[in-house]
């Protein structure tokens, strides 16, 4: 037989530990002789020779782990002693932090001339306007762009002129003038229906208007009236808020739950009534080292222009784990070293059990190994019981030191 060998004798044996409740004094002996009972020798010969397992099977001892203990009904109402069952069910894990909402860097815009010229006029003069895609910005007076479109002038009369020489080398010059005034043109970002314009009338533009690419706001405008410029001077930053990311911190023990394309609902605490949802597109690959959080970047569409950078907001992220084995959070004793539950073994009889946890959600901690499906464990008084169960083991332990002096 194991360490507590036969802690309980079952009443089906009719085998009780002698003297079990009596008065110590002598004269209780006495008085109650015949309450004694001794284990008859042909219970003996039964149980002598079969292991622990045998017996069990048998049906006539129950055997208990070392730290187990014996509360009664009366003590366990007591000290509020109330149980869970351990049981599968699907989890949703639910992720809340604070997010910062930040420019789509992809639909952020610079505007640049492709030749030097002075500013004439400015169309859209200041940050934070709104404009449209194909309005007009400003106007640049460009030399360079001046002798080009007479060239290109020149070139289209010759072109017409010498169509009608008999010699292909010189009707066809014409041609490859003109086209060579036009490729310079639009290399300068000069529309096909400027152009045309410019051809039908036959007249030189002294300024080249330049228009906004995109729809957005101006974010930073960085040219004046009557100012010079050369080619590939930034004039104005454009972004489009169509479409805004939020920056949310991620708790290191969280980033494993965390995948791409997953959705995520956030709302501004003063716009209660409104829920945003976006999904990740992002994991920055390093963590802070001051607050052990990752960046994750989720992108977020903003049709009506609500979300506006730098604004803070309340972010929610809920993840499906699927079914899982669980008990419920309060059913565990976190040690610091290891994780406990306090199982039910039946009437009044309880024991404590080491348990391997995963992942926690909705007052519940997945199990990952320890406990089986259907067994009861407590959910409050779990310290109360685990400190007497760890009394009892220290108490076990003394007596064996000393029976072996």
């Amino acid at each position: 037989m194991k360490g507590f060998g036969w802690l309980i004798v079952l009443l089906s044996l009719g085998l009780a530990p002698l003297g079990f409740g009596q008065d110590k004094h002598p004269s209780a002996h006495q008085e109650k002789p015949h309450h004694e009972e001794k284990i008859a020798p042909d219970d003996l010969k039964e149980l002598k020779g079969l292991d622990m397992e045998s017996v069990q099977r048998e049906g006539k001892v129950q055997e208990l782990a070392p730290a187990t203990i014996e509360i009664s009904p009366e003590r366990q109402q007591l000290i509020g002693v109330k149980f869970g069952t351990v049981e599968e069910r699907p989890l949703e894990k639910v992720i809340r932090t604070v997010g910062r909402v930040d420019y789509d860097e992809k639909r952020i815009f610079t505007v640049s001339p492709k030749i030097g010229g002075w500013i004439e006029e400015l169309f859209v003069d200041f940050t934070g306007r709104y404009v449209r895609e194909g309005e007009p910005l400003l106007t640049i007076y460009s030399p360079e762009l001046v002798s080009t479109q007479e060239e290109y002038l020149l070139a289209l009369h010759a072109s017409e002129k010498w169509s009608k020489s008999p010699f292909p080398e010189v009707s066809g010059s014409g041609k490859l003038l003109a086209e060579s005034a036009r490729r310079r043109l639009k290399l300068w970002d000069i529309s096909d229906r400027q152009i045309s314009a410019l051809q039908e009338k036959g007249q030189v533009q002294k300024t080249l208007t330049l228009y906004s690419p995109f729809s957005g706001v101006v974010l930073e405008k960085m040219v004046n009236r009557g100012m010079y410029v050369t080619a590939g001077t930034t004039l104005y930053r454009i972004g489009d808020l169509s479409v805004v990311w939020l920056i949310a911190d991620i708790y290191e023990y969280e980033l494993p739950l965390i995948r791409l394309g997953q959705q995520a609902n956030f709302q501004l605490s003063y716009v209660a009534d409104q829920v945003f949802t976006g999904r990740a597109i992002y994991i920055y690959p390093y963590l802070d080292p001051q607050t052990r959080t990752a960046k994750v970047r989720f992108e977020f569409p903003n049709p009506a222009g609500r979300l506006k950078p730098e604004m803070f907001a309340e972010v929610e992220i809920k993840i499906e784990l699927g079914a899982k084995l669980t008990i419920p959070e309060g059913a565990v004793i976190d040690t610091g070293v290891r994780k406990v539950a306090i199982i039910a073994r039946g009437p009044g009889y309880f024991e404590p059990r080491e348990v391997r946890l995963g992942v926690k959600a909705e007052g519940y901690y997945e199990v990952i190994h320890g406990l089986q499906p259907g067994e009861k464990v407590v959910t409050s008084a779990n310290f109360l019981i685990d400190s007497e169960s760890k009394l009892k083991e220290a108490v076990g332990g003394m007596a064996h030191e000393h029976g072996g002096h």
